[in-house]
């Protein structure tokens, strides 16, 4: 789990109703005991409810969706384990927080995101949430970032060896770089009308063979409501590419276009419409760039150990 603290806007939160009018069901129940403290039933299933609709929206086949929420449901679980950890830690620690610095986090989000008053607590009340609810959530992600602080952060110094290392075993991506600006156009196709699919692929190609201007093609396919499309992609590096698309494009001339494509999104014709040289980058110009990306990374892996230490002396129990 990459360690970043943000205040969660939308957190779901749905009670488990009764089920029949003559025998009551049980709504909620421990799912797992972590030192002193539980996580719920009800607890995990408001934490999982937003990724289970994202992971049902991509509408896998059935055995991989099961699969996917099975795994994910896991995870958020290993989360919330994490964080109650880390909430005995910051009560132990006796780190506090003041009302002033709620306030101020709440006053940056609704400026971020540029809500009124109104409309955040409009946003809230469609998820279900209280304006006292959310304020003891962003509460407790304020804790956790104290907590992180104190225990992790205060104890990471980058050197100026570590930056010069890490800009010498990162030449490719600091040395001077091409950049392509790309469209497609496409059509989706199934093993069944494949061969109808490369026909008129074919189409498009004979009229782009012809002159016709691709971004104009394009604007045409879209306008028709084609099954064939198009896309103005933008800017790509090279290493950015999928592997069946870095060859095809690095051969391309500025204002030239590929063959017909099989790809795995379908038919495509790739359209370079030009390439931008960047210089190469000194050490001095980068430097505070790799020590924000050094000190990111030594955060997540000393987060890590130190949620892992503080498990392996912690009474953990998952109860299925």
């Amino acid at each position: 789990m990459a360690l970043r603290v943000w205040v969660w806007f939308a957190v779901s939160a749905l009670w488990v109703g009764l089920g029949g009018a003559q025998q009551s069901e049980i709504v909620d129940r421990i799912v797992a005991v972590v030192n002193s403290d539980i996580i719920t039933l009800y607890d995990l299933n408001r934490a999982f409810r937003p990724y289970e609709a994202n992971i049902k929206a991509l509408q896998y086949p059935a055995d991989k969706e099961r699969q996917t929420l099975f795994q994910v449901r896991s995870d958020v679980l290993n989360q919330l384990i994490d964080s109650q950890l880390a909430d005995q830690q910051t009560k132990q620690a006796q780190i506090s927080v003041s009302q002033k610095e709620i306030d101020t986090t709440i006053e940056r989000m609704k400026e971020a995101r540029s809500f009124t008053d109104e409309q955040l607590r409009e946003g809230l009340a469609a998820q279900g949430i209280t304006m006292e609810e959310y304020r003891k959530e962003i509460e407790s992600q304020i804790l956790r970032t104290k907590l992180v602080n104190r225990e992790v952060k205060s104890k990471i110094v980058i050197t100026k060896d570590d930056i010069k290392g890490y800009y010498e075993s990162h030449q490719e991506k600091y040395a001077g770089d091409k950049k392509y600006y790309l469209w497609n156009i496409y059509i989706k196709a199934s093993p069944v009308d494949k061969d109808r699919a490369l026909q008129a692929m074919m189409g498009v190609e004979s009229r782009l063979k012809r002159g016709v201007a691709f971004e104009t093609l394009v604007d045409e396919l879209n306008a028709a409501s084609s099954s064939i499309q198009g896309t103005d992609l933008g800017l790509y590096r090279r290493e950015e590419l999928s592997e069946e698309l870095r060859e095809v494009v690095t051969i391309l001339k500025p204002g030239s276009f590929s063959d017909i494509l099989d790809t795995s999104f379908g038919y495509q014709i790739i359209f370079v419409q030009n390439i931008q040289d960047t210089a190469a980058k000194p050490l001095e110009a980068v430097e505070a760039e790799i020590q924000q990306l050094l000190y990111d990374e030594f955060v997540d892996n000393k987060y890590q150990d130190w949620l892992e230490e503080l498990r392996s002396r912690s009474h953990i129990r998952i109860i299925n």
